[in-house]
């Protein structure tokens, strides 16, 4: 829902996409999103919708430019310790994130598994995603994993996450709606990688961003010098489509129903 939001434990609350081109990676986003930029250094920038941070853009981490999902973590160093348990590599950190000097908070990248990247966030300064759900905002995230029982074992035991799983109306694989124990809020989903997804492609998170007419998102992405990977579809919750920026990482973008 639109809005300010505040995000317990377990709850993913910020995106940043990794880039070869700062500039050109503002210039995209400014015009799919409506993004305004404010500098961090000479490499790094906050993303602003009507003044309130929704992203971060920054240098591309070794695999090549792509969004990286950050769940909220109350203690940085205890959750790396057990993510470390429960069979995850880190990647970076435990580090802290400073603007101009000031905290923002502690992250540590982690991949799980089966080798889908992620951060674990605890903040300081920076809570989170200050606007959630409006269009040009971060809304969704979904991994997609080849290996359903492992992925919610792994993310149960990391973040306490209950999964509920149902078949496709199609018959072929499933997908998985992550929800908070304490609360029984859904925070996240998973769809099953079956055969039908071509190889090349691993298990990964994948950030959704709301807009408010899919088509037209897309034909300025396209006008951007992006790339439309899946064209507009309708799921239960909207049309969704699947795009890369210029610099190469994925995203999708969701038209939510009302």
């Amino acid at each position: 829902m639109p809005g300010r939001v505040r995000y317990a434990a377990g709850r993913p609350c910020w995106v940043e996409v990794g880039t070869a081109d700062l500039a050109l990676s503002e210039e995209f986003y400014h015009g799919v999103f409506g993004w305004d930029f404010e500098p961090r250094g000479r490499s790094h920038s906050t993303a602003l919708l009507r003044g309130e941070p929704v992203a971060g853009l920054g240098p591309a981490r070794p695999g090549g430019p792509a969004w990286l999902v950050h769940i909220a973590a109350d203690d940085i160093d205890d959750s790396t310790r057990r993510a470390d348990d429960a069979g995850a590599r880190v990647l970076a950190g435990p580090e802290q994130i400073f603007d101009e000097g000031r905290e923002q908070g502690w992250r540590t990248v982690l991949a799980d598994p089966s080798g889908a990247e992620f951060a674990l966030w605890e903040p300081v300064a920076l809570e989170g995603a200050g606007v959630r759900g409006a269009p040009g905002a971060f809304c969704w995230t979904e991994l997609a994993a080849r290996d359903a029982d492992e992925a919610s074992a792994f993310y149960g035991r990391l973040f306490g996450w209950h999964a509920r799983r149902a078949p496709f109306l199609s018959g072929s694989g499933s997908y998985t709606e992550f929800d908070l124990k304490r609360s029984k809020t859904t925070v996240a989903g998973m769809v099953e990688m079956t055969d039908a997804w071509p190889p090349e492609i691993p298990p990964h998170w994948m950030v959704y961003f709301a807009v408010a007419d899919c088509q037209e998102a897309c034909r300025i992405v396209a006008d951007l010098g992006g790339t439309v990977q899946v064209p507009p579809f309708d799921l239960p919750s909207g049309w969704a489509a699947v795009v890369t920026d210029p610099a190469g990482a994925v995203l999708s973008l969701i038209e939510l129903n009302s």
